[in-house]
């Protein structure tokens, strides 16, 4: 008969809901020239990629009410994205695990629509999330937010007009 080896915290089935402490985070030993810590990843939905990193956000960082603080480009996430589906969509990991104003974020867009270019910052934002705390994944995996959308433009075929519509056919 073997020995079982003593539960640990990974061995733990968790619930949703719970929060599981890991006491302190103790910061790093940052290189030279770095400003504070980030954590960095590339969120991409269709042509649209998006440099992704998130920081914890500081008290002198400026509030704007409740809202996410988000920057993509240079410029607030409310400005580049105006409809407001889309910032929704922008928002949803961090509304997810309850933290919208718990980190700052800052993102490179390039390529692709805008609505792409929303689905691949928040396929980025999940995936710095996840690397932040890697008991978020649970909660964003269940979300769908961690699963990178692999559907895209079908391709113009030769003898059509568009990817499937054909020109108008005549018997004679």
């Amino acid at each position: 008969m073997e020995p079982t080896a003593p539960t640990t915290f990974v061995d733990r089935v968790t619930t949703e809901d719970e929060d599981l402490d890991l006491g302190p985070i103790t910061p790093e030993v940052l290189p030279a020239g770095a400003t504070e810590k980030y954590f960095e990843a590339v969120g991409r939905r269709k042509q649209a990629v998006a440099r992704t990193r998130l920081m914890t956000r500081k008290s002198g960082d400026e509030t704007k009410g409740e809202s996410a603080l988000i920057m993509v480009n240079d410029k607030d996430y409310r400005e580049y994205f105006t409809d407001r589906m889309l910032q929704e969509r922008v928002e949803s990991p961090l509304k997810r695990l309850k933290s919208l104003t718990r980190f700052k974020v800052t993102a490179h867009i390039a390529g692709g629509g805008i609505s792409g270019q929303a689905d691949a910052l928040r396929h980025g934002i999940s995936r710095c999330l996840e690397l932040f705390d890697a008991n978020f994944r649970k909660r964003l995996k269940k979300a769908g937010f961690l699963t990178r959308d692999p559907r895209q433009v079908q391709r113009k075929m030769p003898g059509l007009k568009k990817a499937r519509k054909a020109p108008r056919w005549s018997k004679r």
